[in-house]
């Protein structure tokens, strides 16, 4: 089988070398990466990895396209971080045609409208690649707090707002550091759940005067949660660290007005074990191309 892979993070990377041990893989936009260097993979295998000139080459050598995970950044380019172009996400799948199936992560639903003929799939819709890509998240939140703070995370006073699949690894994660776990939820069944699982509960609803009692503050919720009213309560000696989406849950604005360390702490997967998330993304093509 064929893979086109265009743009690209770390996990890109690995993945064009994972894939290119069963598979031909072609490349393009990511020019300036140190694709087909590393030395877990054998001359074969690089071979089986090519350079394309064009976005037109690219698309032609194969019918199953992988886009990045994040799909993009700004709206318009695709996620390219080791191109020195920008790549429109619209010239893309304008080319492409009903034989061709376009695979990528948070892909925002007017790219469906662009080219109806082919088929396009959001990994981040496919619930086994976003359950594992959790663990990475809550590995990578807790290497930011240590590498922020001056405190220790056993018995430090941790608070994650929201309850969903995120919050809950990393719960658990800090847990299991001995840091001293709150949850802040609105649903009575969350709240139930929090207990349940051996942690203080707050109403998210409510949070204000009670933040000053946190070392570090994790946000979880892709919606406005802190804003200046809510932050001038956070010690200056505490860390606040956003793990939403844009645009995001923190006003880091406010924060910086009020000195309080905040940190937008985005793609962690991508930044903190790229090889274990490709080895998830291949697993997950895999599963989706054997189902069609």
């Amino acid at each position: 089988m064929n893979f086109s892979i265009i743009g690209g993070d770390l996990r890109t990377i690995k993945l064009a070398e994972m894939l290119s041990k069963e598979n031909e893989v072609y490349i393009y936009g990511l020019e300036e990466s140190n694709v087909c260097e590393s030395t877990d993979i054998s001359k074969e295998e690089k071979d089986k990895i090519s350079k394309c000139k064009s976005l037109e080459e690219v698309i032609h050598k194969s019918k199953i396209i992988l886009g990045p995970m994040p799909l993009s950044k700004d709206g318009e380019n695709i996620n390219a971080p080791f191109s020195k172009e920008k790549i429109k996400i619209k010239e893309i799948i304008e080319r492409l045609d009903e034989e061709k199936t376009f695979i990528a992560g948070a892909i925002k639903k007017d790219i469906y409208e662009i080219n109806r003929k082919i088929k396009i799939i959001d990994l981040m819709e496919k619930e086994e690649l976003t359950v594992l890509n959790t663990i990475a998240t809550a590995e990578g939140t807790i290497q930011v707090a240590i590498e922020n703070t001056e405190r220790n995370i056993q018995e430090s006073k941790a608070l994650i707002l929201g309850f969903g699949r995120v919050a809950k690894v990393v719960a658990k994660k800090f847990k299991a550091l001995d840091a001293y776990v709150t949850c802040a939820a609105r649903k009575e069944e969350d709240m139930a759940w929090i207990k349940t699982l051996g942690y203080e509960a707050t109403d998210i609803r409510k949070i204000g005067e009670n933040l000053k009692d946190f070392d570090i503050i994790i946000n979880t919720v892709p919606q406005m949660i802190l804003t200046k009213s809510e932050l001038r309560y956070i010690n200056n000696n505490a860390i606040v660290i956003d793990l939403a989406s844009k645009p995001g849950g923190v006003d880091f604005d406010s924060a910086k007005e009020l000195k309080i360390k905040c940190i937008w702490a985005l793609a962690l997967p991508g930044k903190v074990s790229p090889i274990t998330s490709a080895e998830y993304i291949k697993n997950t093509i895999y599963n989706i191309l054997n189902k069609v």
